[in-house]
């Protein structure tokens, strides 16, 4: 976060003055320069299931079994010869007589023959002989002999050997993002592993010499940090493995020191310095350590906002202010984690409702304003820049693209989800 410049001055300070930003980049095209710099990780890694939830595959994987191992019950009831029972109704029952019984996990020790039937249970092995099941609704059991009311085809209500997954075939494609049902799918056929792409390892830094931990108690003209929680928890959301790296002081030669440790990782991400302020210093570091691709967005809020690279590793120089950092987290960083992640465009994110109020929008610059839901509306909840709340007590953001000045109430806009 960047103090006011009466907070800002002292000795052991390096300082060039106010810089104001001149020509400003469209979003568009700031997005564009954050994609190309965001390559896909080539590393991989191998998690066990438990940690595999939204990992993404980084191997074609095939069956070694077929899934079910062999054919068996679909329901509860009897495991019969559906011809035994092809004339079978309510008012003339065909009789089966019940040899044995058979529980999930256990084996059929008989076969069925003629007029011979096996109590089953779902899940259960079918016993050799036997190419259906009678549901145990459609039956009526005296002892060893039940009377069954309803004929059943030939494979009915049974689930056949490899219905689900056939030996050899492919279960998951490399590039494929893990859900729910396919750690299942790797489950079922016996994997208690599997081989995924790394997560980008994003560095994060702090800069301000007025910026202290939560916990502490604040002193003269000092701040709690807000963005290194809030930029963790943006950078998890998108694929990423946050690496906090703590504040560095608004110093030239250790902005760059911490710079070039950082840029081991896969990305670099710094909150505070990049605006125009005489410390705010991370151009200069950028300029000096690495390439600088741009300098100021047109985008509002979060308009300080810097791109450049160290040795191949992009770095980020995000506004100090809350609301703007986190806000082009979403809009810049988090494009850029999904993409090195291998993972696709969320989705299912983004409903269109009536805005509540009229907006006024500065023409030539995009706006990303944060909106809550209420009764199917969106209602302005930005407050300004450093008000964090501007974010916490919304449920997503609208985009009013530049060359729009106000958007009217009433009027129906893309809300974008948190």
């Amino acid at each position: 976060m960047t103090a006011p410049a009466g907070q800002r001055k002292g000795a052991g300070h390096e300082g060039h003055g106010m810089r104001p930003l001149k020509a400003l980049l469209p979003l568009d095209e700031a997005l564009s320069l954050c994609l190309a710099a965001a390559t896909p990780i080539e590393r991989r890694e191998t998690v066990g299931l438990p940690d595999a939830l939204h990992r993404v595959v980084a191997e074609d994987v095939r069956a070694p079994i077929d899934v079910p191992p062999a054919d068996r019950a679909a329901m509860d009831g009897y495991a019969v010869r559906a011809q035994d029972v092809a004339r079978a109704g309510k008012t003339s029952p065909a009789a089966v007589r019940v040899q044995e019984s058979v529980h999930a996990g256990e084996v059929p020790r008989k076969r069925a023959g003629k007029g011979l039937g096996t109590q089953i249970a779902t899940g259960a092995p079918m016993p050799a002989g036997a190419d259906a099941v009678v549901m145990v609704e459609d039956t009526e059991r005296e002892k060893d002999m039940v009377r069954v009311f309803r004929p059943v085809r030939p494979r009915e209500n049974v689930s056949a050997r490899g219905s689900d997954i056939r030996k050899g075939s492919l279960v998951l494609a490399a590039g494929e993002r893990l859900t729910p049902a396919k750690v299942g799918a790797l489950a079922a056929i016996g994997r208690d592993s599997v081989r995924v792409y790394a997560r980008p390892r994003v560095a994060l830094l702090g800069t301000g010499d007025e910026v202290v931990p939560p916990g502490t108690r604040l002193g003269p003209g000092q701040v709690y940090d807000i963005n290194s929680y809030t930029m963790a928890g943006a950078v998890r959301e998108a694929g990423g493995e946050p690496v906090p790296r703590g504040r560095v002081g608004d110093r030239l030669e250790d902005l760059r020191a911490a710079l070039e440790a950082a840029a081991k990782e896969d990305v670099v991400v710094f909150s505070g310095g990049s605006s125009v302020g005489e410390r705010d210093l991370i151009l200069d570091v950028l300029r000096s350590a690495g390439e600088l691709l741009f300098h100021g967005v047109a985008i509002k809020p979060g308009r300080p906002t810097i791109l450049g690279h160290v040795a191949g590793t992009p770095v980020l120089g995000m506004p100090g202010n809350p609301t703007s950092c986190l806000s082009n987290c979403y809009v810049l960083l988090a494009p850029m984690l999904r993409r090195m992640a291998r993972l696709p465009a969320p989705t299912g994110r983004v409903l269109e409702v009536p805005l509540a109020e009229r907006l006024s929008s500065p023409l030539g610059r995009a706006e990303v304003h944060t909106v809550r839901l209420v009764d199917g509306r969106a209602v302005p909840a930005f407050k300004e820049s450093g008000a964090i709340t501007s974010m916490a007590h919304a449920d997503g953001y609208i985009e009013i693209p530049a060359d729009v000045g106000a958007v009217e109430k009433g009027e129906r806009v893309r809300v974008t989800l948190f």
